[in-house]
């Protein structure tokens, strides 16, 4: 009985590198070679990266990339490889090339693309309107690409009914909570009710806010995993798939006998007879083991692989941050030794005359933890200079939000200042609960090239960081513990100027990611009062957030290109309803 030997290369690459990634590309071709397989699939725009996003507006783009796969078809030799490019005909398209023995054989356009959340792929593509289908030896394999396998009514169902066994989906599918998960249960569905084997291959790393997290998997018709690779690694999966064992199965179900005897094959289906000859198999494929990922730590290895990549990718080396003592620049300060190693991380601790004795000892507590080093910039000389100075015009006004923010801004400058000297580049430690309300001061505590946490929810920074401690204590417990605060004035904590925050967060949770409407979030026993103050805080500050440092989205709903709401804007729900 012969088998079909598929390799899924989940690989990273780099958006508009295409002489490296054309080289990743044709070394993994190589290595699925020497391994004996048939096929080997990559990710969705491999070769190009994704997205590419406004670079697809540049002819001189289009055109290199068309050089490359031209170059990646020469390598593939005596192996079929089903590659992500970006095909020009009378328009763009996102393509998967069909390369074999030096040749582009075939393409396959994308049929659905995806205009919502953080895909904009309508602005640049034109729409796919054929469906593909490799015959090897007989055997019938269908292709797709991401989007198209979503719909209920999709090519696979036609691939199905013309005789596929196996389909084969190219994906940059970004990571969210849940969603690992979610295209599990959805690509098991589309296995069993079409009878066919799937290969779903995505892609791996970091490109500006998303993280692309792999979790490759190939189903079958049962919609049991045969393989399955790991989360937010590069990986050559590899698997035998008895075609025939399909195939005869097929036969015993009634269901495509029944939607074939009313199918007239139409124009679109276009069948590639390839002249290849399946290798015999001496060996036996590596076994992998399908790994359960908790999803706190899905979550870490999302932010890890996120800073990583946009440092490294973006040219930069080593990151300051700025340790107040507090959870969040302690988690971010974790997340970056363990992205970046100890000795390209710094910290900055800079106290000010609220600053307690505590929370000085718990940076350099962390500091040594995590062997990092740290530098001591006391501000409440530069702060008293600015005082003076303001001091006429201010005259005698009351202490505010002023005086609180004078100090933000003052450490923001010094991080910028060694930013600046040393090339180091700033990361913000903001949470989504801080930057959903506007807890956080512009060209201050806000400033940086990169914010980890700025898609994590407060209540969710806690767990993250008992979750790394479990590893290894490197988090100091009392900063676990104690109430946060920004430390600006005596007495001050957040809870008591926003609100505790296992409310703040479900308050955020409903109106942001879940898009609950205003006016009806008391509904889920949350005090009105409480609600109203927290929207209102939400919708006023999106100027805010629109001059924030971008960072790793997470949720479903992240702000940025996720949650595009307008700055001026006068539309406020508990008025419309007669406040």
């Amino acid at each position: 009985m012969k088998k079909i030997r598929l390799g899924l290369a989940q690989i990273n690459t780099t958006v508009g590198d295409l002489k490296n990634n054309a080289e990743k590309i044709e070394n993994y071709i190589l290595e699925a070679k020497n391994k004996g397989c048939d096929i080997v699939a990559f990710p969705e725009l491999a070769l190009t990266g994704y997205p590419p996003e406004d670079l697809l507006l540049k002819p001189s783009f289009i055109e290199e990339n068309l050089r490359f796969i031209k170059k990646i078809a020469a390598a593939s030799k005596d192996i079929i490889s089903i590659v992500g490019f970006v095909d020009k005909q009378e328009d763009i398209y996102n393509a998967a090339g069909i390369l074999l023995d030096g040749e582009i054989i075939d393409v396959y356009h994308k049929n659905f693309l995806p205009n919502y959340g953080v895909f904009d792929e309508v602005r640049y593509f034109q729409r796919g309107n054929e469906i593909v289908l490799l015959n090897i030896e007989n055997y019938k394999i269908g292709i797709s690409i991401c989007e198209d396998i979503w719909y209920p009514e999709n090519p696979i169902n036609i691939q199905a009914i013309e005789g596929a066994e196996l389909i084969i989906n190219i994906n940059a599918s970004p990571y969210h909570i849940g969603k690992a998960k979610f295209r599990e249960d959805m690509v098991k569905v589309r296995s069993r009710d079409n009878l066919v084997a799937i290969a779903y291959v995505n892609m791996v790393g970091g490109q500006d806010e998303l993280v692309f997290d792999g979790n490759s998997f190939i189903t079958m018709p049962d919609g049991s995993f045969l393989s399955k690779g790991p989360a937010f690694e590069e990986e050559l999966l590899i698997a035998d798939i008895e075609l025939d064992s399909i195939f005869r199965n097929q036969l015993k179900d009634n269901r495509l006998r029944n939607l074939r005897a009313n199918y007239k094959r139409q124009e679109i289906v276009r069948e590639i007879i390839l002249d290849y000859k399946i290798k015999e198999k001496f060996d036996e494929p590596p076994e992998y083991i399908i790994l359960d990922y908790k999803e706190v730590e899905l979550i870490y290895k999302a932010l890890e692989t996120g800073l990583r990549d946009y440092i490294k990718k973006n040219g930069f080396e080593k990151v300051v941050i700025g340790l107040s003592g507090g959870i969040d620049s302690s988690l971010t300060a974790t997340i970056a030794v363990d992205a970046l190693g100890k000795e390209n991380v710094k910290g900055v601790i800079m106290p000010s005359e609220f600053t307690s004795k505590e929370s000085i000892e718990d940076a350099k507590q962390l500091a040594k933890n995590l062997g990092i080093e740290v530098f001591t910039l006391p501000i409440s000389d530069i702060f008293n200079l600015y005082m003076n100075q303001l001091k006429p015009i201010f005259k005698n006004l009351p202490w505010d939000h002023t005086e609180e923010n004078l100090q933000a801004r003052i450490r923001g400058n010094l991080l910028m200042a060694l930013s600046n000297k040393f090339g180091w580049i700033v990361l913000a430690t903001g949470n989504k609960s801080e930057m959903s309300v506007g807890y956080a001061t512009l060209y201050g505590d806000m400033v940086g090239g990169f914010a980890v946490l700025k898609d994590v929810l407060k209540t969710r920074v806690y767990e993250l960081a008992e979750y790394r401690n479990s590893i290894s204590p490197v988090i100091p417990q009392r900063i676990l513990e104690k109430p946060p605060s920004a430390e600006l004035r005596p007495g001050q904590t957040d809870e008591e100027e926003l609100a505790p925050y296992h409310i703040l967060d479900e308050i955020i949770r409903l109106y942001i990611e879940e898009d609950i409407p205003a006016v009806d979030i008391p509904k889920y026993g949350i005090d009105e009062n409480l609600v109203k103050k927290i929207v209102r805080m939400i919708d006023k500050n999106e100027y805010k957030r629109r001059q924030a440092p971008i960072g790793i989205k997470i949720t479903e709903k992240a702000f940025g290109k996720d949650r595009r709401m307008p700055i001026t804007n006068k539309f406020d729900e508990f008025k419309l309803i007669g406040e």
